[in-house]
């Protein structure tokens, strides 16, 4: 009755740890009985063990997650069972289709080819195929033996960690490309508005948390800019977060706004989330091509913060807001009107800003009217732009004594009217004082008004 083959790990012995002992198992079939394995001495308390087999079959069963290494003779006749289906002798010499065989049936396993020593291309070949060394048969010995398995051991174990490192260290490369590519490329092209963004996942080692931002320009010279929050933290959250945006970003090309496209949203979410406890916050702001005004529409997102030219920071209103996607199956959120002025910075961001605690070990959150005054210093320090954004990310890390387990996402809109001015001097009367003069050459003579 054949014995039963133990099912191996996919990282079998040589990753495993035995403590001090080894075991090695040797497959050679010699009839005339001219080897031996020479007894092996014990390298500082270490002992090997020695188990024999005479061919691959039995190799098989004895093949087991406690063997470290395998001394493998290369003269052992080759049988079917090393040859794969339909392959017939185009495997190769005899020695390394055997060794093939078994290091395909012991992928985890150290091996040491055993060869003539007048046969030194078939050892350098084997190492090519897979063996961690080569040892010649008539200068076999003890110690030599020894340090011959303690070497292939270590090395297998070292080849299978660096495999490991490369294999992690590629999946991370590939998972940052990929989710760099779903962060947005805002499309602002036209327009007299800067933009600034910040973006810190809580997962760690992450690039991409359920928050998710867009900014886009569309062809009547409105800016429309979003910021939402999908509850929770981890890659299916994500995923929606970026299947929010890129319908977001499709309605509002396509000439939805406010009602219509929460509720268009709202729609996307219910089909695409797991449950229906999953929700989503989202503020929009449309703001006017002359840059002077902006429609605000809350989903239970906290309000933008506006500072204007000589005053300081504070919340847009927010009281007319509506509830968050996917919470109340016909719900409606109004727009705003809101008069930004002429030099202005608008920031948007998401509840990882505000609830981070304040102090490592205190109980109170910083909340908005934290926030609040945490920007008006930092505007006071002359901050703008992408510097005030990575200053107020970092301070709020810095209050709440670590890393944030929240996801934190920042986005800064702001339009200098000053600078707007010097870059069209004469501003649209200009604009058209000069078209009228090149079409009208008798009006040309008159000086400007």
């Amino acid at each position: 009755m054949p014995v039963p083959v133990p099912q191996q790990r996919a990282e079998a012995a040589a990753e495993a740890s035995h403590g001090a002992d080894l075991t090695l198992l040797v497959i050679e079939d010699d009839p005339a009985g001219t080897f031996t394995v020479p007894e092996l001495p014990a390298a500082a308390g270490t002992r090997v063990r020695i188990r024999t087999a005479r061919n691959l079959t039995e190799a098989g069963r004895l093949l087991t997650d406690d063997v470290d290494c395998i001394l493998l003779d290369l003269a052992l006749p080759t049988g079917s069972e090393t040859r794969a289906p339909g392959a017939g002798d185009a495997a190769g010499p005899d020695g390394l289709a055997t060794l093939q065989h078994v290091l395909r049936i012991a992928p985890g396993h150290a091996v040491l080819a055993l060869t003539a020593q007048d046969d030194t291309a078939l050892a350098a070949e084997a190492v090519r195929v897979g063996a961690q060394d080569y040892l010649f048969r008539d200068e076999l010995d003890g110690r030599l033996l020894s340090r011959a398995i303690r070497y292939a051991v270590e090395r297998k174990r070292a080849d299978a960690a660096q495999r490991r490192l490369t294999e992690s260290t590629l999946r991370a490369q590939e998972n940052a490309r990929l989710e760099r590519g779903l962060l947005p490329t805002p499309l602002l092209e036209g327009s007299d508005l800067r933009f600034a963004a910040r973006y810190r996942p809580g997962r760690s080692r992450a690039l991409l948390g359920g928050d998710f931002y867009d900014t886009v320009r569309t062809p009547d010279g409105t800016v429309h800019a979003m910021i939402g929050d999908v509850c929770g933290h981890g890659p299916d959250e994500a995923a929606l977060g970026v299947e929010l945006r890129i319908a977001w970003r499709a309605l509002t090309l396509a000439g939805l706004c406010g009602d219509e496209l929460l509720s268009t949203l709202q729609q996307v979410l219910e089909h695409e989330r797991e449950s229906e406890e999953i929700f989503a916050t989202l503020c929009t702001v449309d703001i006017a091509p002359d840059g002077r005004r902006a429609g605000l529409c809350l989903a239970g997102h906290p309000a933008p913060l506006i500072a204007r030219q000589g005053r300081a920071a504070h919340l847009l209103p927010y009281e007319d807001g509506g509830p968050a996607l996917g919470l109340l199956p016909r719900a409606r959120w109004p727009r705003r009107q809101v008069d930004l002025g002429g030099t202005w910075s608008l920031m948007m961001y998401t509840d990882g800003l505000i609830e981070g605690r304040v102090g490592p070990v205190g109980t109170q959150r910083l909340g908005q009217d934290g926030m609040v005054a945490m920007i008006n210093r930092q505007l006071a320090e002359g901050l703008a732009g992408e510097d005030l954004l990575e200053a107020a990310v970092a301070q709020v890390r810095e209050l709440n004594g670590g890393e944030l387990t929240d996801d934190v996402a920042v986005l800064l809109l702001d339009r200098d009217q000053n600078a707007v001015r010097r870059r069209t001097p004469h501003g649209e009367r200009g604009r058209s004082a000069a078209r009228s003069r090149a079409t009208n050459p008798a009006k040309a003579q008159r000086p400007p008004l």
